[in-house]
């Protein structure tokens, strides 16, 4: 292998509806963005997948093939499968890139379980106290985008667990995002300094106390409101709520989708006027789709870990992929890690703010 190849460790077996779903990613994300410096590290059940790949003579070419016999389910809990993951496809594509082979894994397997494994093989990056989940959600008008996190990795957070999550996520935004010095705020039930927990207020104090330090531009408070008005680049709240922010975008977006369809039905002016607007509804659909954002990545690891949901198609596979490829093209870590050092003191001042209470 050449060591000027991209290599991505695939879990072939995770999702509803792979393996198929995972190389047809594979295979659209190479027709896409091309693939020449690529090369897939593939692990599952290899006569299934090679049957499957007479089907992708383009994925065959850049991919080499790991049996991996064992498999994680969905249903699958977190304790019971860490013990017995040793043989699996997520596991083993997860090991690949803690012992260098590949720089990052994919996976559309068990949430929960692909968490844990990374978390357990690949340890957070020096300098942050948790890994959190996040993508990017559609925001404003045009091509904006707004980073959310975390997303579900941590139920419960304290000052510095968000404050981390505020740094990476602020490094994500500028280097996958494209969104130079981005604008951070932490989400809360309002605007105002005096609202929320005590959690957020010290927070908010010590990043508003020293805004000229950090590497974005703080902006405070934010609401529910904020995240798709487009007034803010980086969200920042504790998995719990994050994680409910997502499946409420999520379900907007196929609500939207369903009274436009039923408007449709039931009238022949609304069809009429359809086929004038088609270019108008190609762009919302794009926008709302949610395969456009389909990975979420675990920040904060050695070594990139992306998500994609259980039943993601080739083409969200594909859109997860390029979120791996990006993040290894950026020498994230590197930049998080160096961030990381430079705050040191005044996340500092959060410590002694929790201590001397």
């Amino acid at each position: 292998m050449s060591n000027a190849k991209k290599i991505i460790a695939i879990d072939a077996m995770g999702g509803d509806k792979a393996p198929r779903s995972v190389l047809g990613g594979m295979n659209q994300f190479l027709f896409q963005y091309g693939g020449d410096n690529v090369l897939f590290r593939v692990f599952g059940d290899e006569p299934r997948i090679r049957r499957l790949l007479r089907k992708y003579p383009r994925v065959a070419r850049h991919s080499e093939i790991i049996h991996a016999p064992g498999k994680i389910k969905s249903t699958d809990k977190v304790v019971e499968v860490i013990r017995h993951s040793g043989d699996t496809s997520m596991y083993m594509a997860i090991k690949d890139v803690r012992e260098g082979n590949s720089c990052a894994v994919v996976s559309a397997g068990n949430t929960g379980v692909l968490m844990a494994l990374s978390k357990l093989a690949l340890k957070t990056v020096e300098g942050i106290s948790r890994p959190a989940i996040t993508t990017m959600l559609p925001s404003g008008g045009g091509d904006q985008r707004v980073v959310i996190l975390d997303l579900g990795a941590n139920v419960i957070c304290d000052e510095e667990n968000l404050f981390d999550f505020a740094l990476m996520g602020s490094v994500y935004a500028e280097k996958i995002g494209k969104m130079p010095r981005p604008k951070v705020g932490i989400l809360n039930i309002g605007e105002e300094d005096t609202k929320g927990d005590e959690v957020l207020q010290r927070l908010n104090k010590v990043l508003s106390e020293h805004k000229e330090e950090l590497p974005y531009e703080y902006i405070g408070f934010v609401e529910g409101t904020d995240i798709s008005g487009g007034n803010v680049q980086v969200v920042v709240t504790d998995g719990f709520t994050g994680n409910i922010v997502l499946k409420t975008v999520e379900g907007t977006a196929k609500l939207i989708k369903r009274v436009l369809m039923d408007t449709f039905k039931k009238s022949w002016v609304a069809v009429a006027v359809s086929f004038l607007l088609i270019h108008v509804f190609k762009r919302l659909k794009n926008k709302l789709d949610p395969r456009a954002y389909a990975g979420a990545i675990f920040l904060g690891l050695n070594g990139f870990s992306v998500k994609t949901h259980g039943n993601s198609d080739a083409l969200a596979f594909s859109n997860a992929i390029k979120y791996a490829s990006d993040l290894a093209d950026a020498s994230f870590n590197d930049q998080i890690k160096a961030s990381a050092e430079k705050l040191k003191n005044v996340k500092g001042l959060l410590r002694e703010k929790t201590d001397g209470e």
